[in-house]
């Protein structure tokens, strides 16, 4: 048949011949290899022929020729409003649900099997099923849009007539009766044609004309629903003829064509946008699963860090503990290094009084030594003189005898100052027992200051024999000079002047400088003794 069409059949004008017979020419060459009814063959010859044909016009256009399921369907449905039964759609779908048919598709010779099966005609006697067949085979086949009886008005006459009527897009045909053998009439349809609904008149109802160019058709159907379906199909027949199509089923094949391309675009765009979804649905899923590790990732790590948190906190607290600790410490020593400090400086500035003090001593003895020079220049005056004061040596006698007594009184006075001067040592060592005693108690806190003890030691080594030299000077200053007689470089009477050697290197330096506060004065109190016994011992050498 794609053959047939395209080489020869488009090439033949339309109406020179008959396609139905070139229709049972192809059954009969293709029948008799392809079509064997096995068994009770429920469809005679000509509806087989007849269904070939519509399955023929509904199938696809392409090679091997092959129906949808829902043209099928469609089909169906068609032969069932023939017969006035509904369709039994399980027959349908367990036929449909085979896996030939779910691949390719209905085949010609699988349709007329399940046609011939009976199973869609199940309990519909033959001549009922051959009806449906006919009238299905001539309104897609043979474009007949609509058939049946109408009462038509006589042109010359003007009587009535019933008329078997058949309608295709070009043309209303009517006959004599429903064996359409004898035909009365024919009327051309085109786009000047037109439908109108007529009231009743004459006796008759259900009135309505058809109009052309050259004549007015006036006709009557049964009832109103005939009339109603008889005005749509004229008027559909003319609407094809103006949009210049000759088949209503042809375009209808295409619409539904369309349509189920449509709908498979449909599905198609709705399966891509399932599947999409499905994407999106698994990246959404596969998201909140790398979320979740995520935020299982982020729950771990925030344990972590909660714990390197407590961890440095503890630390921390350890570490400012330490600190604390360490601070006190610190406070502690700065207390005691300033409490240190202080009694050095105390120190220091008992130093510096001492110093002044000595300085202040260096000038009464350097104004006592002027003295004494002074006292020895009167002392060779007196000598020189000497010779003449004999004649008054029984008066100076008597004066010396005052002086004597005065001498032996000033004696006892020294005695009874030195008895309370040992008495004044004998407390003061007592002091410098309880001092060495305070000595012992902090000989503990001794070795944090050593080498300041040192620094004072050497300090006072200096300061020592910076004494020891003014002593030495004093010795000399003091030392009477007499008439011949020259100043030696020892000390003489005042060599015994010596500072007293401490065994200790940690005593302190105010047990140092009481102690030499005790020496200067018993020396110089020794040595003011000491001159006035030689101030007396010269008067008494001198005065025999």
């Amino acid at each position: 048949m794609p053959y047939l069409n395209k080489y020869i059949l488009e090439k033949v004008v339309e109406g020179t011949f008959v396609k139905e017979n070139v229709d049972e020419l192809c059954w009969t060459l293709t029948a008799k290899k392809n079509y064997r009814p096995e068994g009770k063959c429920v469809l005679p010859g000509k509806d087989a022929f007849r269904l070939w044909c519509l399955f023929i016009f509904l199938s696809e256009d392409r090679y091997p020729l092959v129906i949808i399921p829902d043209e099928v369907e469609y089909l169906l449905k068609k032969l069932c409003m023939a017969m006035s039964v509904e369709l039994n759609c399980v027959e349908l779908e367990d036929f449909i649900s085979q896996d030939s048919v779910q691949q390719n598709g209905f085949t010609v010779w699988a349709f007329l099997e399940m046609m011939n099966s009976g199973k869609l005609t199940r309990g519909i006697a033959k001549e009922t099923i051959s009806m449906a067949v006919e009238e299905v085979y001539r309104e897609i086949v043979g474009d007949v849009l609509k058939e049946g009886y109408l009462w038509k008005k006589g042109q010359l006459r003007r009587n009535w007539i019933e008329r078997w009527f058949t309608l295709r897009p070009s043309t209303l045909v009517y006959f004599s009766s429903e064996d359409r053998k004898d035909r009365k009439g024919n009327i051309q349809l085109d786009g000047n044609c037109c439908v109108e609904v007529l009231p009743d008149r004459d006796g008759k109802r259900c009135m309505f004309c058809l109009k052309t160019l050259t004549k007015t058709y006036e006709l009557s159907a049964s009832d109103t629903k005939q009339r109603q379906e008889w005005t749509t199909a004229i008027q559909t027949a003319i609407r094809l003829h103006v949009e210049g199509k000759t088949s209503l089923h042809k375009d209808l094949k295409l619409k539904r064509r369309e349509q189920r391309e449509q709908r498979e675009k449909r599905q198609e765009a709705k399966e891509q946008e399932l599947q999409r979804l499905r994407a999106l649905q698994e990246e959404r899923e596969r998201k909140m699963a790398e979320l979740e590790l995520l935020k299982e990732a982020q729950r771990q790590a925030q344990a972590l860090l909660e714990q390197d948190e407590l961890h440095r906190r503890q630390q921390h607290e350890q570490l400012q503990q330490a600190l604390e600790i360490q601070l006190k410490q610190a406070e502690e020593a700065r207390a005691s290094m300033q409490a240190e400090m202080a009694l050095k400086e105390a120190e220091a500035e008992r130093q510096r009084t001492r110093i002044k003090e000595l300085e202040a001593m260096q000038q009464r003895l350097e104004e006592a030594l002027q003295q004494e020079i002074k006292a020895r220049q009167d002392e060779e005056a007196f000598r020189y003189a000497q010779a003449r004061l004999l004649a008054e040596e029984e008066e100076k006698m008597k004066a010396l005898m005052s002086l004597r007594e005065e001498q032996e009184e000033y004696i006892q006075r020294a005695q009874r100052e030195k008895q309370e001067l040992k008495q004044e040592m004998e407390s003061k060592s007592r002091s410098l027992e309880e001092a060495q005693n305070q000595l012992e108690e902090v000989r503990a806190n001794r070795h944090r200051v050593d080498q300041d003890v040192v620094a004072a030691q050497r300090k006072l080594r200096q300061a020592s024999t910076n004494v020891k030299h003014w002593n030495v000077q004093m010795n000399r200053l003091m030392h009477p000079i007499g008439p011949g007689e020259k100043r030696s470089s020892g000390g003489g009477s005042f060599s015994s002047f010596r500072i007293p050697s401490q065994k200790d290197p940690g005593l302190r330096l105010r047990q140092k400088s009481d102690e030499q506060d005790e020496e200067s004065k018993e020396n110089v109190e020794s040595r003011g003794c000491e001159s006035d016994k030689r101030l007396s011992t010269n008067g008494d050498m001198e005065i025999p």
